[in-house]
């Protein structure tokens, strides 16, 4: 509870209860005298937001130093004495409400303002039609309403158009501002948002900007500096997007010489460097770019080597830093073609590069095995010169002779590929032998 008394005790007259009138009065209180005994006692919840007073004095025959919140005045007499006129302003985005613009100090016996001073207020709804300004969501940087339908309408030279800057938003979850793209609610959407974001501008095609704020009717208590606060500005009208500028360790190509609707700008990177970024950047319907500005930075990695077929690698380190090294071991039956360790180095001219091309696993090759000779009275299939590694090479004898030895021999893969064992002979059998086993035939 705040009770403010005229006079030095807590035996004076109060001249402000709150228990009685919650806010104190726009022009604030005059003493009669030198004192005004404030008093405040508070509950133990702890949840009030507190108070800010200010008081001034002044000389006896002279009207008090004005005031006006949120806005500015000028004196025809620093002093103010009785004949002194006044006059009010307000900070952009500020409405004067209850007060005269003008205030003069009358009465030479008891001198006073003959009106009090105005107040500069954030109001709902309103048509700027400056070539800059501000506009605040109600009541800022206090809270705002809850059910509240705002419009404002900014209109620049026809041939202008609005640039809108804000720079803060900070929304409840059901609240919306939306801007159109014209002079009334049946435009194009330029943007609609809710909840909290940081500061971003929009561009209008026209010169007239419609702003709507809408807060949710049935929201709970708003607090301090939550709303938003929006600079316009006009800026030239043409047809083509701002020129972009180049960026270190790279360069940009366009798909046209003029930056109109539709053209598409690409940035490049210099041999060393990899584009953080969008790399593609489109001039829009409304001259806005689709995004922002990307950057050549150094690299300090090589690429991944890849793998090689029919083999494993055993890496160092995954990221491939400068240093790294990549070897690779070639599957069981296939030799490495090339290095088996990749080594990343860094170049001053460039980015870092492997110390050598990728190595291909190819199949073992082995030297064929020669012809071991024909035994006498006997025959070879196949019979050639050479045979490669892996092949048979099979034995039979001529009638009456018998195979002492392994009937077929196998070329044993090598350096060099060797037989299996030794070519058989073929032995001329005896009569009985001879006969026997062509009976058993």
């Amino acid at each position: 509870r705040l009770i403010i008394r005229n006079g030095n005790n807590v035996d004076a007259p109060p001249v402000y209860d709150s228990y009685e009138v919650e806010y104190l009065p726009i022009e604030g209180l005059l003493s009669t005298g030198h004192h005004f005994f404030i008093e405040l006692t508070t509950d133990s919840s702890g949840a009030a937001a507190g108070m800010a007073l200010r008081y001034e004095a002044f000389e006896q025959g002279h009207c008090y130093e004005p005031f006006v919140k949120y806005g500015n005045f000028t004196a025809s007499d620093p002093r103010y004495p009785v004949g002194t006129t006044v006059e009010f302003s307000c900070d952009p985005g500020y409405t004067l409400e209850q007060g005269s613009t003008i205030i003069e100090c009358v009465d030479p016996n008891d001198p006073q303002w003959n009106e009090t001073e105005p107040a500069c207020r954030a109001v709902c709804s309103g048509e700027l039609t400056d070539a800059a300004g501000v506009v605040l969501s109600p009541n800022w940087p206090e809270a705002y309403g809850k059910g509240q339908d705002c419009i404002w309408g900014l209109h620049v030279e026809e041939d202008k158009r609005v640039m809108l800057d804000v720079r803060v938003l900070r929304l409840g979850t059901g609240d919306v501002l939306t801007f159109y793209d014209g002079d009334d609610l049946t435009a194009r959407i330029l943007g609609q948002y809710t909840g909290a974001r940081g500061r971003f501008k929009l561009y209008a095609s026209t010169a007239d900007v419609t702003v709507q704020f809408q807060s949710d009717p049935g929201a709970g208590a708003f607090t301090y500096r939550q709303g938003f606060v929006i600079h316009f500005s006009e800026v030239p009208r043409n047809d083509t997007c701002p020129e972009l500028p180049d960026i270190a360790n790279g360069w940009k190509t366009s798909s046209q010489p003029e930056l109109l609707h539709g053209t598409v700008v690409t940035y490049h990177c210099y041999p060393g460097f990899q584009l953080a970024g969008t790399d593609l950047l489109m001039c829009h319907w409304d001259l806005t770019w689709s995004g922002d500005l990307p950057s050549c930075e150094r690299v300090t990695s090589c690429r991944d080597p890849g793998d090689a077929e029919h083999s494993r690698r055993v890496v160092s380190s995954p990221k491939f830093p400068v240093g790294a090294t990549v070897q690779y071991v070639c599957d069981k039956g296939y030799v490495l073609a090339g290095a088996g360790t990749l080594t990343c180095h860094d170049r001053a001219a460039g980015g870092p590069k492997w110390s050598d091309r990728l190595p291909k696993c190819i199949p073992e090759t082995y030297e064929p095995c020669h012809n071991p000779g024909v035994p006498a009275g006997g025959r070879q299939s196949p019979e050639r010169r050479l045979y490669p590694a892996g092949a048979t090479l099979r034995f039979s004898c001529a009638a009456g002779r018998a195979l002492l030895g392994e009937g077929s021999l196998h070329c044993l893969p090598g350096h060099p590929s060797r037989w299996s064992g030794s070519p058989p002979i073929c032995k001329a059998a005896s009569y009985d032998e001879f006969y026997s086993n062509r009976n058993l035939d």
